[in-house]
């Protein structure tokens, strides 16, 4: 158990994330195993190697991007957690490159390493209402729908 009280894994996850870029993709490796399946709503990837070139294709389009970590629960037996995010990125063809939110959740599966993570956000609020009058219709939507 680590100072926060969570298993060492998960503090190594989080140190890791706030560290991250497209010159250190190296770091996946010391806290995921090799067979680690990783999805997200986009995307579903297997082994730590399609997990790099994830990452790497994704920092190759993302000018700035910072993870917040709003809270962490972790099972009674230490093989899960669930940690709540905020991500903060930007992206030079996303709401013109200015600072987007998107709030998410992990869930983490692992023993010494983590072997599955699976990511929940919303893909609208992360890119379809970033995109110029696409947003727009999907606000006229979402308003509509809230009357």
């Amino acid at each position: 158990m680590s100072s926060h009280g969570y298993p060492a894994v998960i503090d190594a996850f989080i140190d890791m994330y706030q560290k991250l870029n497209k010159d250190n993709l190296h770091l996946l490796r010391q806290v995921y195993r090799d067979d680690i399946g990783f999805r997200d709503p986009m995307h579903q990837v297997n082994g730590i190697d399609d997990l790099t070139r994830y990452f790497a294709n994704m920092y190759l389009n993302v000018t700035h991007i910072e993870f917040d970590i709003k809270e962490v629960v972790v099972n009674h037996n230490n093989t899960q957690a669930a940690l709540y995010w905020t991500m903060m990125y930007c992206h030079p063809k996303l709401k013109k490159g200015q600072l987007i939110h998107v709030d998410g959740m992990s869930q983490l599966k692992f023993d010494d390493k983590i072997y599955a993570h699976r990511d929940y956000f919303d893909l609208g609020q992360m890119l379809y209402e970033q995109v110029p009058f696409l947003g727009g219709l999907i606000g006229l939507l979402k308003n509509r729908a809230s009357q």
